[in-house]
């Protein structure tokens, strides 16, 4: 429990305490105090009445009108203040019998009487003040009971709060005082060993942080330590990748000699300088730290940047630089590291790939094209005659010269994307035609596996702002994907639904489905799942992949192994 706390606790309750026996103290004085006040004013009063009537019934003889008159005041008075039982009966018994002295005032016998009525009068009210006095007395006794319970719980919580408080205070600053003799001393390895939960406990905590890196500091060899800065920053200075450094709030602390090369600024114009407010002059360095969250794509492209005479091309990745000081949980972020690394090398040779590529794929086509033609004469009858085997080999030339027209074709497809000359003739198209003319494209091919085409479409689906013969080449791709893939006799579903301002494009087949592993490495180029038959180069798909992204459509796959798989596409429609 909290110091605090605790003398909350303590000094709260003393104090609650010490009202509690305020007031019960003030209660029975005042209970008394009324009790007494109703003795003086009820009875005592009547007494004093009495004897004055007493003495002056002794005083009426004949004529004496002073003493009948002081005898009429005070039982007027005495009328005024009947309050006991049976007082009001003598008292009028009185006023009667006075009133017939008045008219007789020698006779004794009416005297007597009167005697009579004062004295049972004064009998009622001295048994009333010793019936009073008791209920005071009783008062008296209830009250000097209360006011001790409550004085003796005042005492034994101010007692406790005497005997522990002192200590619980006192002791542990003692002990941390001597701690803090023991550290300006330089006994850093010094700790506090209480640790309870309250405000000693977490000062000790501190005490202790603070002691384990003085001793820690104290430790260390400063010379060591500007000596490894040193090494530290020549090894930054001679690295061949721009490195620039940054505190939590942006403020540059270091920068290389290569960064400061292609920034085009000076060391001093850099250094202890907000990022941000360079940016709003340097073009280069607003580059590294805007980040364009709403377009993931463009983010992963290589920056193009001039260095070293040329159009040089960097990879841009920012290091988060976090720690855990010494002594404390918590991990802080001290700031992050800028990296551009140099890609040009790389990016010259996949250029060089890229024309090769498309220059190879170029020339076959000619004579691929020149191979089918000849097998298409040979195959008409006033070529010649041919025979069986004859047949089989040209049919086995024919499909393979198709296989390498298409090789050379998405080689060549490839190629255009990867250099940026892909073309896309965007226009209004007809879903449906699209999805005929792909249909109809491989219906062959699913006519020779004895594979069933079924078509799903919805009615009156919007037109598509799309390239239709791009968007074509993919459907293709995909039915063709299905129907290596898929056993004979199977059915393969192409499906064409409007869904959320969108055409989506469907084929579904019931092949043996594609492992989770692989799903999300599908439409990287080259890639083929792992025990498939290898027919094709593992292009098609990026291809595809590359034709949708390009008309901002949405391409993927669902997949289960051994259920089958579902590849589709979304373009958005022309109703909105």
């Amino acid at each position: 429990m909290k110091i605090k706390t605790k003398l909350n606790l303590g000094v709260g309750l003393l104090f609650i305490m010490i009202i509690i026996l305020s007031l019960v103290a003030a209660f029975y004085i005042f209970s008394i105090k009324k009790d007494t006040e109703n003795i003086l004013k009820a009875n005592y009063n009547t007494l004093e009445y009495s004897r004055n009537m007493l003495l002056s019934l002794d005083e009426i003889n004949g004529n004496e009108e002073k003493a009948v008159i002081i005898f009429e005041t005070n039982i007027t008075k005495q009328i005024a203040n009947i309050t006991e039982a049976g007082e009001d009966k003598a008292t009028y018994n009185l006023q009667k019998n006075f009133d017939l002295l008045k008219d007789s005032r020698t006779d004794e016998t009416l005297k007597s009487q009167i005697r009579q009525d004062i004295f049972k009068i004064m009998k009622l009210n001295m048994n009333a003040i010793k019936e009073k006095s008791d209920i005071a007395k009783h008062t008296a006794e209830t009250a000097n009971f209360w006011i001790a319970v409550t004085g003796t719980l005042c005492f034994l919580i101010a007692f406790n709060l005497l005997v522990n408080l002192p200590n619980n205070i006192a002791n542990p600053i003692k002990e941390l005082t001597d701690s803090i003799k023991q550290i300006a001393n330089k006994n850093y390895s010094q700790r506090v060993h209480f640790m309870n939960h309250n405000e000693f406990g977490d000062l000790a905590k501190s005490f202790n942080t603070m002691a384990e890196k003085l001793q820690e500091y104290n430790n260390s060899n400063l010379y060591k330590l500007s000596f490894e800065k040193k090494r530290l920053e020549t090894l930054i200075n001679n690295m061949h990748d721009p490195i620039i450094g940054l505190d939590n709030q942006g403020l540059i602390l270091f920068a290389n000699d290569e960064a400061l090369k292609i920034i085009g600024l000076k060391s001093e114009d850099v250094m202890g300088k907000l990022v941000t407010t360079l940016a709003l002059t340097n073009d280069l360095m607003k580059s590294l730290v805007i980040k364009d969250l709403s377009n993931e794509k463009q983010k992963s492209l290589p920056m193009k940047i001039f260095a070293d005479g040329k159009e040089s091309y960097f990879e841009k990745e920012t290091i988060n630089i976090t720690i855990k000081p010494t002594g404390e949980d918590q991990i802080i972020d001290i700031g992050n590291v800028i990296i551009l690394r140099n890609i040009t090398v790389f990016k010259e040779l996949d250029f060089a790939k890229t024309n090769f590529i498309a220059t190879v794929s170029h020339e076959l086509k000619t004579p691929i094209s020149s191979i089918k033609l000849s097998l298409q004469l040979l195959e008409k009858a006033e070529t010649g005659n041919i025979n069986e085997d004859q047949k089989q080999l040209i049919e086995s030339i024919k499909d393979d010269s198709q296989r390498l027209l298409k090789i050379t074709g998405e080689l060549l497809e490839l190629s255009q994307l990867e250099t940026g000359n892909i073309k896309l003739n965007m226009e209004n198209s007809n879903p449906y035609e699209i999805m005929n003319y792909a249909a109809e494209a491989v219906k062959v091919q699913a006519e020779q596996k004895q594979i069933e085409l079924v078509v799903e479409t919805d009615q009156n689906l919007p037109d598509i702002k799309a390239d239709s013969e791009k968007t074509a080449w993919v459907l293709i791709n995909f039915l063709t994907n299905a129907i290596t893939y898929s056993t004979e006799n199977s059915t393969i579903i192409v499906k064409v639904i409007n869904e959320n301002h969108q055409v989506v494009f469907q084929v579904i087949d019931t092949g043996k489905g594609i492992d989770t592993r692989y799903k999300t490495k599908i439409f990287d180029k080259y890639f083929q799942v792992p025990g498939s038959q290898k027919s094709g180069t593992g292009l098609g798909l990026a291809i595809s992949k590359e034709f949708i992204e390009a008309q901002n459509g949405i391409i993927g796959v669902e997949s289960e192994l051994g259920l089958g798989s579902t590849f589709y596409f979304k373009l958005p429609s022309n109703v909105h």
